[in-house]
């Protein structure tokens, strides 16, 4: 695990989820400076809880480039937006997706290097990949993704899950990286093409039951 792999795949995912925020703010009808708070909170909501649990230093206050790369993503996603007024949802998805898939690959490497095991690697890299996106959708009043019965921190998860597979087997460390981005990629975006849900609970239906 080399700095420069950890800092790439950190300002990717911040760029990615705040286009994911300017994206809902722009369908929200959200203007003004909204649409950079919203997509702001996106992009550095997941990382600082993580950093405040793990009691490190803020990411993106120790390291000012994270912000430029959110303010930069925000501001072609806005010029991107007004050449092309008829956005449709599946980029929201995509990037939605993709920047969950790297902020968990994130948490859970942060966590490692800060000499945690490995179960509570995978729960930081869940915490940092939903908790922006669920402030976003609060903010936006959505039903946020979490708690819908489609696969999304259950995505993480797997994600995690297939990190820590190969990461145990030692395989080369960029396996590590795709392999976890793949899995939750896909099942993030495979069930939104598929219906693919998740239900653990599900309710008896007493009216086609006899006294």
């Amino acid at each position: 695990m080399t700095a420069e792999y950890f800092m790439v795949l950190g300002l990717l995912g911040v760029a990615f989820f705040a286009v994911a925020g300017a994206l809902l703010g722009y369908e929200k009808n959200i203007s003004g400076f909204g649409v950079v708070v919203v997509a702001t909170v996106t992009a550095l909501g997941g990382g600082t809880l993580r950093d405040i649990l793990l009691d490190k230093p803020i990411f993106w206050v120790a390291t000012p480039e994270y912000l430029y790369s959110a303010y930069a993503a925000i501001i072609a996603t806005i010029f991107f937006v007004r050449y092309l007024p008829h956005v449709n949802n599946y980029y929201f998805l995509l990037v939605d997706a993709i920047g969950m898939a790297l902020f968990n690959i994130m948490g859970i490497e942060k966590a490692l290097i800060g000499g945690t095991g490995m179960i509570i690697a995978i729960t930081m890299g869940i915490t940092t990949g939903i908790f922006g996106g669920l402030i976003r959708d609060v903010i936006c009043r959505e039903v946020p993704s979490v708690m819908r019965n489609e696969p999304y921190a259950s995505a993480c998860l797997v994600g995690g899950l297939v990190y820590a597979a190969l990461f145990t087997l030692e395989v080369d460390y960029i396996w590590c990286i795709l392999g976890s981005l793949f899995s939750t990629v896909f099942l993030r975006l495979g069930s939104l093409k598929w219906g693919w849900h998740l239900t653990i609970f599900r309710k008896k239906d007493f009216k086609n039951q006899g006294d």
